[in-house]
């Protein structure tokens, strides 16, 4: 699955230290190093602790995690959709990416500068996300004017995106992102190849100070970044997350690492949070595949059939598919041993309609 997830954010709001931290923590992962694909692009395991379960139960020579990818994306300035700083750099690099990670500086420090002079998380995500709008706003203007010539015409296809277009300008002009517009199933192709950067879904994480680290709503930024998006995007999830720290964490030793966290109070890195909200928002699940020579978590996109996740394996096991046979996660952990699943009857014999759920544990079966 090549989707990748763009980190956005002001000047010093710590969006480079996260990017750095994923990079180091990528790099000392086992089973699959992180790999720089080119300066700013990074690919990291998604961390899955049923991976090891499955691992357990049924032993193989290795377990491969699947992979996420992030991008870091140049700073932004007001007037970026104007051409301002590296403002036409940063709105290309976001259409690239299918999800945006929007990060907000949540701590204070009087050694590190801010671009209003002060600290102002509101403040901050109201600079980016206006001018998301402004340049979507020119986007539908001039989509808008070609489509009303077309639909003069009463061409079919023009009518259903003139109406699309007039519902997002009001919007847009409101100040609100076109994601927070519902869309039916006729529309949402339309919407898709209109290509907003406002449309894209996206997560906020809140860069707070380390002292709030194993308790993120001690934040008053925290608090004040949660209450906003709660009313302008409701539908998005606010992390709090300690870069500076998750930076540190990402360069300890295991069983450093183990120590730092039990002592802060926190089960496990906010990096793990981070990169599972990501592959998440972006409707990413996870299937397995178990014994032989490797335990095996894979990605695909919520709601594909059957077929259709076997050629993420390999394209002649879509092409040739005859079943997958199927347990789910919960019921090998519950059994034990896939032995006692079949005895319990959970095995499960799937056909081409079936719509793979996430946790599933599956051998397909093939002939081409």
């Amino acid at each position: 699955m090549a989707l990748t997830a763009g980190i956005v954010g002001l000047p010093n709001v710590g969006k480079s230290t996260l990017f750095n931290a994923i990079t180091k923590a990528g790099a000392e992962m086992a089973n699959y190093p992180f790999a720089t694909i080119d300066p700013n692009v990074g690919m990291v395991e998604v961390p899955d602790a049923r991976l090891d379960r499955i691992q357990e139960i049924i032993p193989a020579k290795k377990n491969v995690h699947t992979t996420f990818e992030f991008t870091d994306i140049a700073g932004i300035v007001k007037g970026a959709s104007k051409g301002e700083g590296l403002g036409n750099k940063f709105l290309e690099n976001i259409r690239q990416v299918d999800a945006i990670v929007h990060v907000v500086r949540a701590f204070d420090d009087d050694n590190i500068t801010t671009v209003s002079g002060k600290v102002d998380p509101i403040e901050d995500i109201q600079t980016i996300n206006m001018e998301l709008i402004l340049a979507d706003l020119e986007s539908i203007d001039k989509r808008l004017a070609k489509t009303q010539r077309a639909a003069k015409g009463r061409d079919k296809d023009a009518l259903a995106e003139l109406e699309v277009l007039e519902k997002i300008k009001p919007v847009l002009e409101a100040g609100k992102s076109a994601r927070t517009i519902e869309f039916d199933e006729s529309e949402q192709p339309i919407v898709k190849g209109l290509f907003l950067l406002t449309a894209k879904p996206i997560l906020y994480v809140a860069n707070i100070a380390e002292d709030d680290m194993a308790d993120p709503e001690a934040s008053k930024y925290f608090k004040l970044i949660k209450d906003y998006v709660a009313n302008e995007d409701p539908d998005a999830e606010v992390l709090g997350i300690s870069a500076e720290s998750e930076q540190e964490i990402a360069e300890l030793e295991d069983d450093e690492k183990a120590e730092f966290l039990e002592a802060e109070g926190i089960t496990e890195p906010g990096l793990n949070r981070l990169i599972r909200a990501s592959y998440h928002l972006l409707g990413l699940q996870t299937f397995f595949t178990a014994g032989g020579k490797e335990t095996r978590a894979w990605t695909f996109k919520k709601g594909m059939t059957a077929p259709q996740t076997a050629g993420v394996i390999h394209s002649d096991f879509e092409r040739g598919f005859i079943r997958a046979e199927t347990v789910s996660f919960d019921d090998l952990d519950k059994n034990g041993s896939m032995q006692a699943v079949k005895e319990a009857g959970r095995l499960r014999l799937e056909g081409k309609d079936y719509l793979v759920q996430d946790g599933d544990i599956i051998e397909f079966r093939f002939n081409v």
